[in-house]
């Protein structure tokens, strides 16, 4: 059995809240769990202290016991020092802007600059 330390929403519609949890990754996410280790209110302000509430003993040990942290939890728990920090990935080459049309908006942007100092110089 595969167990993750993940988030399960909570909360009502456009009101979120989470219980950080751990449970079999194949338990729907709001469902099933083996064990809830803390809480998690987004809606509260970052430098809240109830903002994201954990038992740190438990953590570490699901973590000493093979369970993975969910890519967010990973995050999180990086931030407390009890795993290290996701893998950030590189953006996909495909979504990147194409070098002709930024070349055409670079030099775009170059006569418009241009043709004020000119207008003025003609006044």
């Amino acid at each position: 059995m595969a167990v993750r330390i993940r988030l399960s929403r909570g909360g009502s519609k456009k009101r979120p809240f989470y219980k950080v949890v751990a449970a079999d990754q194949r338990a729907p996410r709001d469902g099933r769990f083996i064990e809830k280790l803390g809480t998690f209110n987004p809606l509260l302000p970052k430098d809240h202290a109830e903002r994201f509430v954990i038992n740190e003993e438990r953590v570490k040990y699901w973590l000493g016991n093979g369970a993975q942290p969910t890519e967010r939890m990973q995050k999180m728990l990086s931030a407390l020092g009890l795993c290290s920090a996701p893998v950030i990935r590189e953006q996909p080459k495909k979504s990147a802007p194409k070098a002709e049309k930024a070349a055409a908006a670079a030099e775009a942007a170059a006569q418009a600059a241009a043709e004020p100092a000119s207008e003025e110089a003609q006044a």
